[in-house]
């Protein structure tokens, strides 16, 4: 169910075989993202559970979905580009039954994240499943 943009992704990490360039992918794809603007880092688009500062702008339109983040961690700013990939301009109602855990699983990210970057991941994941849920 993963996005052609996804699958892009996932194209490129088998052509990376070592992790600390796959790491790199990750920060190069967050750099490629725009800021999110100032106005929208407030305490309703922060999500709480990671360890650096991360935020989520969604939007549902005509019933897609789509979202902005941003954070000041390099790593996490790519993490974000990554569910961009996996999430963006799907159907709002197809959003929840995303098995994000095991595609990303599908790139190693589960085993080369601290458990901190991990849980992050998770609360990332669990809001963007809470807001195509309340949105479907």
């Amino acid at each position: 169910m993963a996005s052609e943009a996804f699958e892009a992704i996932v194209e490129d990490f088998e052509f990376l075989e070592e992790w600390e360039d796959r790491y790199r992918y990750v920060i190069e794809q967050g750099k490629a993202m725009d800021p999110l603007e100032d106005a929208l880092k407030v305490t309703a688009t922060k999500v709480d559970g990671c360890a650096s500062q991360v935020w989520l702008h969604p939007q549902v339109t005509g019933g897609t979905f789509r979202f902005d983040g941003d954070s000041d961690a390099m790593i996490v700013r790519g993490l974000i580009a990554v569910l961009r990939a996996l999430y963006n301009d799907m159907a709002v109602r197809d959003v929840p039954q995303v098995d994000a855990h095991g595609e990303l699983a599908r790139l190693g990210l589960n085993d080369h994240l601290s458990a901190q970057r991990s849980n992050g991941l998770r609360a990332m994941i669990e809001r963007i499943r809470a807001v195509a849920s309340e949105a479907a």
